[in-house]
């Protein structure tokens, strides 16, 4: 028999509670953990490494989305939510179901069926090796569905996570398998692509201007031409981005030049 280990992240209680009892009656289910927040959630799931996660969206200062960003190993997780326009996002990133709050025990227990049929289906090596959570963003970078625009960017160093407010960035730069985001504080190493960012970065603040960098365009002081066909951006910092000539074109009816 299947003994799915699982967490509760969840801000309220009673919502919690109602989980919980669900659990009481499922034989399936060994509950190792509870969480009302987004942070200890990320902490519980990368020290335990659980199975399963019922884990709700919309939480105070981390959200559901902005947890899974944040994981070394995803594992199988049911939204729980009181929000139905999530649910699209949810299944681009493999959720294996969602449910709506108020929930009734039989829909809990179908969701419970489903996890235990994918674990079914894989074998023993499929199972112990979660999915990485790069794996999942490039799962969701080849939808066509819009992607919400983000307001702030999570970086994970060790244990430290940093808040990035994206009105604080100026550049980004690509940097192998990684990107370097620039603000006038300091400079932050994060695991994400510039085809990612460029597609949940708001279009009327940010511009991807050459394949390796994406440019906050109220940041830009000038752009030069230089060679026949060639440009440049000088930001108020001084520094210098090169324009592709692909790009060239967009930026300026960004900029409305």
């Amino acid at each position: 028999m299947i003994k799915l280990r699982t967490v509760i992240i969840e801000d309220e209680a009673p919502a919690r509670d109602l989980v919980k009892a669900y659990i009481k009656s499922n034989k399936n289910i060994d509950l190792i953990g509870e969480c009302s927040d987004g942070f200890s959630g990320v902490k519980k799931i990368n020290e335990t490494k659980p199975d399963l996660v019922f884990l709700d969206i919309q939480m105070p200062k981390l959200t559901g989305f902005e947890m899974i960003e944040l994981l070394d190993e995803v594992p199988e997780i049911i939204f729980t939510t009181a929000y139905d326009q999530y649910a699209i996002k949810a299944f681009d990133l493999s959720a294996v179901d969602y449910l709506m709050k108020p929930f009734s025990r039989e829909r809990f227990n179908e969701a419970i069926e489903k996890v235990i049929s994918r674990l079914k289906s894989r074998s023993e090596s499929q199972i112990k090796k979660r999915i990485p959570n790069k794996n999942i963003e490039d799962f969701t970078n080849n939808k066509k569905q819009d992607v919400d625009q983000i307001e702030r960017l999570f970086v994970k160093t060790g244990t430290k996570i940093d808040v990035v407010p994206v009105d604080t960035i100026i550049k980004i730069e690509a940097q192998d398998d990684y990107v370097e985001i620039h603000t006038a504080d300091k400079k932050y190493l994060k695991n994400d692509t510039m085809n990612y960012l460029e597609r949940v970065l708001s279009k009327q603040v940010f511009s991807r201007v050459h394949r390796s960098h994406i440019i906050n365009i109220s940041h830009i002081q000038k752009i030069e031409k230089y060679g026949k066909e060639s440009h440049i951006v000088i930001l108020k910092d001084g520094s210098k981005v090169n324009v592709s000539k692909s790009r060239i074109k967009k930026l300026k009816l960004q900029l409305g030049i």
